[in-house]
């Protein structure tokens, strides 16, 4: 959940980079990092365990504007792509605003896209949340693999019903990150601006 900052007049927004290892979450953070002015953002840090690296920044996106007068700042964070490190998914997920599925086209690992979708599920029950009620978006990245998976396939796995905004990627290059940032950033905005009953 969002939290309001009321000195600073700024709402603090978590949005959470999710998928299998190596599928470009750590990859899509350093591009945002890299592009957003110094003045924008605050210090990556990086929690590193044996194979795989927790990220985190935030930053305050100019652009999209603000919600009944407050700033809005994002704080971006990965999550470990292996399953052994469920227990820092679940942590790092708690208090989520916005969730980025970041999914890999390569052909052997649409397993493991599967299990990674599956384990968000379990673990957004574990807090509370249906996957419903959380704005979630899905990154297929790794586009141009010469063996890319069809869209269509990877779709069927994740998303069978069609109703996620999707996102075509090459993280290394810098395409599809910030748009798929901007799409799950504005769910996120229009969401907050909903009044609560």
């Amino acid at each position: 959940m969002s939290t309001i900052n009321f000195a600073a007049r700024e709402i603090n927004c978590k949005i959470v980079y999710y998928g299998p290892g190596m599928s470009g979450k750590t990859t899509n953070l350093k591009h945002v990092f890299s592009k957003v002015p110094e003045s924008l953002r605050g210090d990556m840090v990086s929690l590193a365990t044996e194979d795989e690296r927790t990220l985190f920044f935030d930053f305050l996106p100019l652009d999209l504007g603000s919600v009944q007068g407050f700033k809005t700042r994002f704080h971006l964070y990965t999550v470990p792509g292996q399953v052994f490190y469920n227990a820092s998914r679940k942590l790092i997920l708690r208090g989520v605003d916005g969730i980025v599925f970041v999914a890999d086209s390569a052909p052997n690992r649409l397993r493991a896209n599967a299990e990674s979708m599956r384990n968000l599920r379990e673990n957004l029950v574990e807090h509370g949340i249906s996957l419903k009620e959380v704005p979630l978006i899905l990154q297929v990245n790794k586009r141009d693999l010469p063996d890319a998976l069809p869209l269509s396939m990877i779709r069927a796995v994740l998303d069978p019903k069609g109703e996620l905004p999707v996102f075509e990627s090459c993280a290394d290059k810098g395409t599809g990150v910030f748009e798929s940032l901007k799409a799950v950033s504005k769910l996120v905005l229009e969401r907050l601006s909903q009044p609560t009953s």
